[in-house]
């Protein structure tokens, strides 16, 4: 069992969320333990899975075969978009199939403006928080006006935004958001997809530090403050995700990187005012 180097940011309700997890998106739930726990032995301690992937029994199997301590580990799930009129029954759940009696995170998984209820969804989520089932919540592709109403209908904060961002795909105008109320960013998708291993300037960098351009993309996200969650089904895969530690992106290489956001236009997943 490998020992985790992963830095952590601190959410606003003071709890440490390492900065590089595991995703479990489209994994196979009959190899979802298999995978996770490959995950887990070779150094992650944080794994993000969610109701709707339908694999949340494996990750609780791969939670108790791994002998971590629970302390040690950072549990991610999320509210499954046809569930927000019955939240508590949904969290509920997600914890019996897990075989957890708390969460790290728990998260609204999407907004869905046209239903118009997640302000009373968030409301559940605090009551959650509150009986300490939770230990921090947060979202999921929540814009800037999604977060603003449920911070002045309520008067509490995410701790985290889960949200598309890659290199394409940069949502500076959303972090600045976070960043002035204190709310982590986290990215699904953060390696932007295979097209990106062939831009020229990531490449160069890559070549310049003997990584490659997933790892250099990874260590972008760590300096940018970002939580990064890849994913993958392959173990060398997973340990080479892992290792972006050893070195740092210059402040020239920053500014390369920041020059290929497209904006909008390199978005690659649902607009969130268009799910549901």
């Amino acid at each position: 069992m490998t020992e985790t180097t992963v830095p952590t940011i601190e959410t606003n309700n003071g709890t440490a969320i390492p900065q590089l997890g595991f995703g479990v998106f489209r994994v196979d739930p009959a190899r979802t333990a298999e995978i996770a726990g490959n995950a887990l032995s070779v150094g992650y301690r944080h794994i993000d899975t969610a109701a709707g992937y339908h694999n949340e029994d494996g990750v609780g199997e791969a939670v108790r075969a791994s002998g971590i301590a629970r302390d040690d580990l950072w549990i991610t799930t999320k509210l499954a978009n046809g569930d927000q009129e019955h939240p508590e029954d949904a969290f509920q759940a997600s914890l019996d199939a897990l075989g957890l009696d708390h969460v790290d995170l728990y998260l609204i998984h999407w907004p869905l403006p046209a239903k118009g209820v997640y302000p009373q969804v968030w409301r559940s989520l605090i009551s959650i928080a509150e009986s300490g089932r939770a230990r921090s919540i947060g979202v999921s592709n929540f814009q800037v006006e999604h977060l603003e109403r449920i911070i002045s209908e309520t008067g509490v904060t995410p701790a985290v935004n889960q949200v598309e961002l890659h290199v394409e795909f940069q949502q500076r105008e959303l972090k600045a958001f976070h960043d002035a109320h204190g709310i982590a960013t986290e990215a699904w998708y953060p390696l932007g997809g295979g097209t990106l291993s062939d831009a020229p300037q990531l490449r160069q960098i890559a070549d310049a530090h003997g990584k490659t351009v997933a790892q250099v993309i990874l260590r972008w996200h760590i300096q940018d403050g970002n939580i990064a969650i890849p994913k993958s089904n392959h173990r060398e895969r997973m340990v080479e995700n892992l290792d972006i530690f050893d070195f740092a992106l210059s402040d020239d290489e920053l500014r390369a990187i920041a020059a290929l956001d497209k904006g909008e236009a390199g978005r690659r997943g649902t607009h969130p005012l268009k799910m549901g």
